[in-house]
């Protein structure tokens, strides 16, 4: 081990900081910067009397408890690295196409195959109102008096007037050029865009018809002898000015609809981002305190959270006591306590007492952040339900423009007179109603309002196949540490297996081998160790065996800690300590055997209570028809007296990562739908491989990073509002996939004159314009109900 020295002067030495950011320097040098403490990360003043000198450097620090600290871990604070700054922001937003999340540019515009406004994949707090939806509304308010007095002259205009008002064409032609050419000037670009990029979209179908409706009309107004007599209509050829006027306005007021009710999916993101504070206050190195802005905050500063405010960043407690709300995150209303050495989430309330918290995670790395990611990334995702509407929407366009020449033909060959004339307006009518959009928009809005809810519930969707599957299970593998039981274990005891034996030696090499593991079970072993002030010994060499246990060199021996298997590995001689383990574990303490050199040291053993909430959660599932099985990497003993007492009939115990994977492969096999949820490292690939893997969010990154489904909680209950919101939001998917094709099926063959031959009555181009632009915002508007179901 390393020397390790006290100081403790007048300061009469001058020291440098060596350049690295923490409270030591290497002897020699001058200079008066401060330091920083490297314990809790305050900054600490040049002439601090408090040092300590470890490894040929020496470390400062603001106060003798971070000194004690650090005597008895040294190792623990001197590889921390320094305080890194928070991530940059990006350069830019990046945007992408609610109906094609493959699109992606660094700037706005409209999809190359829909034509639909991108949006940014991110929403800001600091957005203001979408331009386009200005622009649109601009466009429609200017406009909307001349469609109506255009419409009203093509309606009743010979009936205002006696004999029609003279010139009334060119006074039709006049008042509608400025809605066809500036007001639907967007949509003849993207109508452009569209067959340029050979991707035919709901756009070409609106450019063809309202082009065909204009050009038409102008034609039939300035050269009016190239039409037939039968044309005539009123005294005049029949224009159709009133028909692209109201096209255009009402395409307008359908897309100021739909840009309105698709700003509300994101509301879930946007109030995500408004929970983070916009500044902290830091304690500075003399002891003052100042506000700086959240983007300002380092890992390692040292800041207060007072009463009412809202935590900065992600960090631990180093000072105070105080109850934490959670609930924005977790959707638990019940505030947690907090004590030092507990970890505190960014955007979280500090109800009562005062905190001195030391941040951890910053910028982009804090959970809010990740959820916030999580969120967006599920929101751009396709559904396995999209893909007929996409094969559909494939070839969709083609179909539409083809029924419409058919329209035309069958009309003006076999329609009565002006058989050409009932041939263009039913054309016109089939282009204009046939909305691609509706299909298109019929899952991806129901993916975002359902990631938006789960994001205030505390559950997490990774991608929409997640929400589609996680309705299907019929059965469900919980580990036991984290998942039934607190994931926060507590020492129970050790014992040596030598006559005279130290249960402090065995506790001390135990806990100094388990500093490499990120097991709860190891993090209780050390926190118990260094609340003793045993001096922990460095591991030379580390190796996690994940499901039985861990290995390495500390002081020169081979330590190995874990179960009967892994002493099994070892040839070690377990014998000696089975009664007294197998009492542990009748108890309910998980028990771990200590090797040296492959000769039985003792045994550690570590309870973990059962969540309160685990019992409930699992009747729950019980009731609706989930089979709960447990694997744990625990002693089987120990296993089945959880069991039993959570009423769980099928119990596995000293599973191994792989066979985790096998239970998951063999009962996949006998045709379940099987989720798994668990926290640690060794359930990854169980989780990876389930139909749906629900990670703890009190669990590892890799845990976190395998499943499918991550609950903020680490609560069992949300599973079951997890499979809750999938029922909704399936069945809310059909809804909107059910009215799109029903509204074109029915739509198109009405447009086309079906109905002519029985009811003598044609569907006009507006009317058809009407049902296109409510069809989209109808889908939208069924999806936005998920928001407020279920809560």
């Amino acid at each position: 081990m390393n020397d390790l020295s006290h100081h403790d002067h007048d300061g009469h030495e001058r020291h440098h900081d060596h350049g690295t950011g923490h409270g030591h320097h290497q002897e020699g040098g001058g200079g008066d910067k401060p330091f920083t403490d490297p314990v809790c990360g305050m900054k600490v003043g040049a002439d601090s009397t408090k040092e300590i000198r470890y490894a040929g450097e020496i470390y400062h620090f603001c106060s003798t408890k971070c000194m004690d600290k650090f005597r008895v871990a040294p190792e623990q604070y001197v590889d921390s690295g320094k305080p890194e700054p928070a991530p940059a922001a990006p350069e830019g937003a990046i945007y992408t196409c609610p109906m094609h999340p493959e699109i992606r540019q660094p700037q706005p515009g409209n999809c190359p195959i829909c034509g639909m406004t991108l949006e940014p994949m991110l929403p800001s707090l600091e957005e203001e109102e979408n331009p386009e939806l200005v622009d649109f509304k601009r466009r429609f308010w200017w406009t909307l008096p001349l469609t109506v007095i255009v419409t009203v002259l093509a309606m009743a205009g010979h009936r205002i007037f006696a004999g029609g008002l003279p010139r009334q064409s060119w006074i039709e032609l006049v008042l509608s050029t400025p809605v066809v050419l500036w007001a639907g000037w967007p949509f003849f670009t993207r109508g452009v865009q569209s067959i340029r990029n050979r991707s035919p979209n709901m756009w070409t179908l609106i450019g063809l018809g309202v082009a065909a409706a204009y050009g038409y009309s102008v034609v039939a107004t300035v050269t009016p002898s190239l039409f037939p007599q039968t044309f005539l209509m009123h005294g005049r050829i029949g224009v159709y000015y009133e028909a692209a006027a109201v096209i255009i306005s009402l395409t307008l007021l359908g897309q100021i609809l739909e840009l309105r009710a698709r700003s509300q999916t994101s509301a879930a993101i946007k109030s995500l981002l408004g929970l983070a504070p916009k500044a902290a206050r830091r304690i500075n190195a003399d002891g003052t305190e100042e506000d700086i802005q959240l983007t300002h905050v380092h890992v390692g500063d040292a800041l207060r959270v007072r009463p009412g405010e809202k935590v900065p960043v992600d960090g631990v407690v180093l000072e105070g006591e105080s109850a934490v709300d959670e609930s924005m995150l977790t959707g638990e209303p019940v505030p947690v306590t907090k004590r030092p050495g507990d970890k505190v989430i960014g955007a979280t309330i500090n109800s009562s007492g005062s905190l001195i918290v030391r941040s951890e995670k910053v910028g982009a790395q804090t959970m809010l952040s990740q959820i916030v990611q999580m969120v967006a990334q599920a929101q751009r995702s396709r559904a396995p339900m999209q893909r007929l509407a996409d094969v559909v929407a494939g070839y969709f366009v083609t179909i539409v423009v083809a029924i419409a020449l058919l329209t035309l033909l069958g009309w003006g060959f076999l329609g009565p007179e002006p058989s050409w004339v009932y041939g263009f307006v039913n054309a016109v009518s089939v282009l204009i109603i046939a909305c691609p959009c509706a299909l298109g928009l019929a899952t991806p809005m129901s993916i975002m309002a359902a990631t938006g809810r789960g994001a205030t519930q505390g559950i997490l969707f990774r991608d929409a196949a997640a929400i589609e599957g996680m309705r299907k299970i019929d059965t469900l593998i919980v580990d036991k540490t984290g998942t039934l039981t607190e994931g926060k274990p507590a020492f129970h005891s050790a014992a040596a297996a030598a006559a005279g034996g130290s249960e402090q030696e065995v506790l001390r090499v135990a806990a100094s081998i388990d500093q490499g593991s990120e097991h709860p079970l190891a993090h209780a072993i050390v926190a118990e160790a260094r609340s003793r002030g045993l001096p922990l010994a460095k591991p030379e060499t580390f190796e996690s065996s994940s499901g039985i246990g861990v290995r390495g060199i500390v002081d020169g021996k081979h330590i190995a800690l874990g179960n009967t298997a892994l002493m099994d590995m070892e040839k070690v001689d377990w014998k000696p300590l089975a009664r007294q383990a197998e009492s542990l574990r009748l108890e309910g303490a998980s028990v771990m055997y200590l090797a040296a050199d492959r000769q039985l040291l003792g045994l550690v053993a570590v309870s973990d209570p059962v969540k309160q909430t685990t019992p409930e959660a699992l009747a729950t599932l019980k009731e609706a028809g989930i089979t709960v099985v447990m694997a744990t990497g625990d002693g089987l003993t120990t296993a089945k007296s959880v069991g039993a007492k959570l009423g769980i009939a099928e119990v596995y115990g000293e599973v191994k990562p792989q066979d985790k994977l096998a239970l998951v492969e063999r009962l996949q096999a006998q045709g379940k739908t099987v989720a798994m949820a668990g926290d640690g490292i060794n359930d990854s690939p169980a989780l990876a491989k389930a139909n749906v893997g629900i990670a703890m969010g009190t669990g590892t990154d890799v845990a976190i990073n395998s499943a499918h489904v991550t609950l903020v909680k680490g609560d069992l209950r949300g599973i079951a509002r997890a499979r809750l919101l999938s029922l909704e939001t399936v069945r809310n998917m059909r809804q909107n996939l059910g009215f799109a094709f029903v509204y074109n099926a029915l739509g198109i063959p009405l447009a086309a004159g079906l109905l002519y031959p029985f009811s003598g009555r044609l569907l006009s181009p507006m009317i058809a314009a009407l049902a296109m632009s409510l069809s989209s915002v109808s889908v939208i508007t069924n999806a936005l109900r998920l928001r407020g179901t279920g809560k």
